[in-house]
């Protein structure tokens, strides 16, 4: 099987359960973005949990012995939750699926909208159609600024959402991507192959500073994340422009604008982030 890649957890409180021996799986709803398979519990149950790792926004979970194993692909969709239970609670309504190991700790999915996943992809994973054409991730060394302007030369959509865009890297979400457009004084609408090589360097290195500090911060942002302990992110205390429409800028004290970009609300602020017009990016 292809080693995974070397990244950071995204669930990092799910780490102690690594080497434990599964005991049972649950599946209470198999209707989740796409059916569990009903037979998982084959391939889980007597195994072990090898190891974690991350693939844009797919927690991988290696199951079965040192000498051969599967993958076990899980996704949290919008709201969705993973629990590092102590004991087994009783299910809830949203409790979708559960990790039982031998020493009666329990791994549970909750996802009341049910836009989670949870996949076997079996001993080839990097090849499954969900992360065979992903982008690198942004704080692996490939993620750099030549890479980033040689990827930008051909793209005419706005900034903001083609970093975005998995195919070119993963992991920079509506919120990210506004904190660091804003951290790099890019404007939103600038046309992405207009970004000069300097500009490129510097988005990449607000790109991996903005994600460092929603990791040191216990992760993002959207009301209703919680990590695996059951505690809430906290980097939402230190946006400085996402969801802070008409209040003042954290350097300029003039109020953040809201615009919406392919489908989402972007936030910027118009003092520190020129528009491309006024810079002279766009041809008449």
């Amino acid at each position: 099987m292809p080693e995974l890649p070397e990244v950071e957890v995204t669930r990092r409180g799910l780490l102690p359960v690594e080497g434990a021996l599964i005991e049972q799986v649950t599946i209470r709803h198999h209707g989740l973005r796409w059916p569990i398979p009903a037979d998982l519990p084959q391939h889980l149950q007597g195994q072990r949990l090898l190891k974690l790792t991350r693939r844009a926004k797919y927690i991988l979970a290696e199951i079965g012995t040192d000498a051969t194993a599967g993958v076990l692909l899980l996704h949290l969709g919008m709201s969705g939750r993973l629990c590092l239970l102590e004991r087994d609670f009783p299910a809830e309504k949203h409790d979708h699926f559960d990790i039982r190991f031998a020493d009666g700790r329990v791994i549970r999915l909750r996802d009341p909208r049910r836009f989670g996943a949870v996949l076997w992809l079996g001993q080839d994973p990097l090849q499954h159609a969900l992360l065979n054409r992903l982008g690198p991730e942004p704080l692996e060394a490939g993620f750099n600024a030549q890479y980033l302007y040689k990827q930008l030369r051909t793209r005419n959509a706005p900034i903001k959402t083609t970093i975005m865009d998995g195919h070119l890297v993963v992991g920079v979400g509506n919120i990210y991507a506004s904190e660091s457009l804003f951290r790099a004084r890019i404007h939103p609408e600038t046309p992405a192959k207009a970004l000069t090589e300097a500009q490129c360097a510097l988005l990449v290195q607000e790109i991996k500073a903005t994600l460092q500090s929603a990791l040191a911060a216990g992760g993002s942002s959207l009301r209703d994340f919680f990590g695996a302990d059951g505690n809430p992110g906290y980097f939402q205390q230190t946006y400085t422009v996402y969801g802070r429409t008409g209040e003042p800028c954290r350097i300029c004290a003039r109020p953040i604008q809201n615009i919406r970009l392919g489908q989402r609300s972007t936030f910027y602020c118009a003092h520190c982030q020129p528009r491309p017009a006024e810079l002279g990016l766009i041809k008449p």
